[in-house]
């Protein structure tokens, strides 16, 4: 993949560890989130990802854990034909502490994926589904809202690609 360094001295996306998903983008610039705020941080560099691909920028695990920092747009999607640089949106959701960043901190991931392109065909109906309408909490199974992992609450749903 072609990548270009905005900021010259920016070091360029790398994955931590042997088996990682996503590389690690860093800020540019020094920055102070306190509770509730959120900022716009630039990484110091631009892609040209070929067709048929995106790029999606996910949190860090530990930054959410340890610090309570977020992303907004989580994943933010860079697409194919966008060529500036990559920002990241950034909030800190801790209600106390203020999370600082310095030049070149690691504040997200980029993960690569091919993507494909659909054609949308309008119809009346839709075909039916094991899930049908269910949308959000529709399969239930966590403590807090009375819900149990047992039982039917459940369905077992078969990829159409199986098989083929």
């Amino acid at each position: 993949m072609l990548i270009r360094r905005v900021d010259p001295d920016v070091p360029l996306p790398a994955y931590a560890h042997p088996g990682d998903a996503g590389a690690d983008l860093r800020t540019t610039e020094r920055c102070e989130l306190k509770p509730g705020e959120r900022a716009v941080l630039p990484t110091g560099v631009s892609v040209a990802l070929p067709e048929g691909y995106a790029a999606f920028v996910h949190p860090r695990s530990g930054l959410a854990a340890r610090c309570g920092v977020a992303l907004v747009n989580a994943p933010g999607t860079v697409d194919a034909g966008y060529r500036g640089e990559i920002k990241v949106i950034l909030v800190n959701l801790d209600p106390r502490e203020p999370v600082r960043f310095e030049r070149f901190d690691r504040i997200a991931q980029l993960v690569v994926q091919q993507v494909e392109r659909v054609r949308f065909q309008e119809v009346a109906e839709l075909p039916d589904s094991a899930r049908a309408e269910g949308g959000f909490g529709s399969t239930g199974g966590h403590a807090a809202v009375g819900g149990t992992t047992g039982g039917n609450r459940y369905a077992s749903v078969v990829s159409d690609r199986e098989g083929q």
